[in-house]
């Protein structure tokens, strides 16, 4: 009796996706990172990206796929391991800007993300289902924290004294620090950066504040 051949599996949309996501993790990018290393337009990796505007699933051209490949220094061989590499995948968390870490939609009353505008980038897992990272631009954190430095945020860790916090305020501002003492009445920080210094807010001006828990340099 002849055998019938298997049917290949075809990839998925969220299988090729979730490839590039960790191919650049591999090469420490962020998925715009990835695509700005490429050549390519930084939005094309992004999440937001891979629906189209009427629901459709809109997959990588072959073109960005290689261009993404070579700037992350893989074959092809690599890419595919990445398909099927599952039990070792880092967890996907979303990813903003520093500086848009404090314009209103992204975030709710807790710190939680939510609304849009965020990327989503592999990290290691955390036990926050609300972790989130934020990518420093610029030099204003240095020598802490430097252009391209990504951080990971748990708006549900506890804080000690001495953790290193992101803080949001109610005018406006994103502040990185110290922890120096936190009471129902004032937030002490010591802030990082070329302009370091200990600074004080009321708890009412606090929008929320949220351990950093690593950070990719």
């Amino acid at each position: 009796m002849a055998r019938h051949a298997k049917t290949p599996r075809l990839l998925t949309h969220e299988q090729i996706w979730t490839a590039l996501d960790r191919l650049a993790a591999r090469a420490s990018l962020s998925p715009s990172g990835l695509a700005r290393r490429a050549g390519l337009d930084p939005t094309t990796f992004n999440k937001s990206k891979r629906i189209t505007p009427d629901g459709r699933e809109r997959w990588p051209s072959t073109e960005s796929l290689a261009r993404a490949l070579a700037a992350a220094n893989a074959s092809i061989d690599t890419f595919v391991q990445l398909i099927g590499d599952g039990t070792r995948a880092a967890a996907s968390v979303p990813l903003l800007a520093l500086a848009q870490a404090a314009q209103c939609g992204h975030f709710d009353e807790h710190g939680h993300p939510s609304g849009k505008g965020f990327d989503e980038l592999a990290l290691p897992s955390s036990d926050d289902e609300h972790a989130f990272a934020l990518e420093i631009s610029g030099n204003l954190y240095e020598p802490a924290y430097r252009d391209g430095d990504v951080l990971l945020v748990s708006p549900s860790t506890a804080i000690r004294r001495g953790d290193r916090v992101v803080v949001t305020t109610s005018g406006g501002g994103v502040i990185i620090g110290q922890l120096k003492r936190r009471t129902a009445k004032v937030l002490e920080l010591a802030t990082l950066g070329a302009t370091a210094a200990d600074r004080t807010l009321a708890a009412a001006d606090v929008e929320w504040i949220a351990k950093i828990v690593w950070v990719r340099q």
